[in-house]
């Protein structure tokens, strides 16, 4: 019975998205201006057919990235239609659910939310207060108020241009079981708001020197609004294996088994590990969160690329695992385009990436949303159509 690995490089974009302008990122290519940029080794991903997704995303041919001597995988790209440019909206769609209302947001004024939601959140959490309550990068407001945090005890709360609530908070000293409680009240009472995640961002250090976020972070989602792939594989009985920030991402509905993991080198080692135990007809989801939040958000090009080489370094121990009927597809959620300005995601084209031994190679060519790829493993493993996409 056939099985299938859906890998989700957290933020790789290759540029080319149709809607780009209305997103302030026409221009925007995370792979592209990084290949531009510093000499970029990924043969494998490149095998793969990684540089004609690109090229047919966006006309871009990165400078800085050789081309491999012969295609070993199946490559396209995805248009994604769901709105707005956050990690819900392209994990759903990636999984058949594409999103077609609009996400709450915030306004970049200061403070930026609801008084009735800071003053519900303090009453009910018994804060002294909150920091912060502004757009803000993750990074650099824990530099910026993480010693007022440790003095006043008040929990830092910020956003972006997704629909996010973010809660910073000391891991030792405020607590992390506290700041995970403290989220769930924020996650109950953004939900008439409309918002997509509240995120625990829970720090260690005593001032801005060593000031440092953990691999603790929890999300906080809501759930998909119809059956995604996940579900119906649930359902249908199948096993479902779910590395990283899956299970959040999805409300741990229809996730099966959860692994976490601190970071992508680790995750890559669950993924061998989560393979091998992987039952026929199964489903093994994993993201690599680290290219979006190390690398992306932080706009390090250097950064990005060493992640990239490293993950490509690995690609073939779980190449050569792949046995007769497994489908491996590589994906991403959104871009990040480390070249970019600000810190926020890019709206841009995803790679579809498809592997599987003894499969020819050749284009999938332009998918026209990201639920093809739930389609087309729905497909593969035999379960009824999904209500969206098409497969190939």
């Amino acid at each position: 019975m056939p099985r299938a690995l859906l890998l989700i490089l957290d933020s790789f974009g290759i540029g080319g998205a149709p809607d780009a302008a209305a997103y302030g990122d026409e221009g925007a290519n995370t792979f592209g201006h990084i290949g531009d940029h510093v000499p970029l080794h990924v043969p494998t991903m490149m095998a793969l057919g990684l540089g004609y997704a690109c090229e047919a995303a966006s006309g871009h041919v990165p400078k800085r990235v050789e081309r491999p001597a012969q295609l070993i995988g199946r490559w396209g790209y995805g248009v994604e239609t769901s709105r707005g440019k956050d990690t819900p909206s392209g994990h759903w769609e990636i999984t058949g659910v594409p999103i077609a209302f609009d996400w709450g947001y915030f306004p970049r004024t200061v403070p930026a939310f609801p008084g009735g939601f800071t003053n519900a959140l303090i009453a009910e959490g018994r804060l002294p207060g909150l920091l912060g309550n502004k757009h803000a990068a993750g990074t650099e407001i824990i530099l910026e108020l993480g010693e007022e945090h440790l003095r006043t005890g008040k929990p830092i709360i910020y956003t972006s241009v997704d629909s996010v609530i973010q809660i910073a908070a000391h891991e030792e000293i405020f607590g992390l079981e506290r700041l995970y409680e403290l989220c769930r009240i924020a996650r109950r009472l953004a939900d008439p708001l409309n918002i997509g995640r509240v995120i625990a961002r829970p720090f260690l250090g005593s001032s801005p020197q060593d000031f440092q976020r953990t691999a603790n972070r929890r999300d906080y989602a809501v759930p998909p609004p119809e059956p995604t792939l996940l579900d119906r594989l649930t359902v249908a009985d199948r096993d479902v294996i779910s590395l990283g920030k899956i299970a959040d991402i999805f409300a741990h509905r229809g996730t099966g088994r959860s692994v976490k993991a601190p970071g992508n080198d680790a995750l890559f080692d669950e993924t061998l590990r989560m393979h091998d135990q992987l039952a026929d007809g199964g489903l093994l989801i994993a993201n690599f969160v680290d290219f979006d939040t190390d690398y992306g958000h932080r706009r390090d090009v250097q950064g990005y690329a060493s992640a990239l080489e490293h993950f490509d370094r690995r690609l073939p121990q779980l190449l050569s695992r792949l046995r007769q009927g497994d489908l491996l597809v590589l994906t991403a959620d959104h871009g990040n385009d480390p070249t970019w300005r600000g810190t926020d995601h890019t709206r841009e084209c995803v790679p579809i990436l498809t592997f599987s031994p003894g499969a020819p190679p050749g284009s999938i060519g332009r998918r026209e949303s990201l639920a093809d790829i739930g389609q087309t493993i729905a497909h593969h493993l035999g379960i009824p159509p999904l209500a969206h996409g098409r497969a190939w």
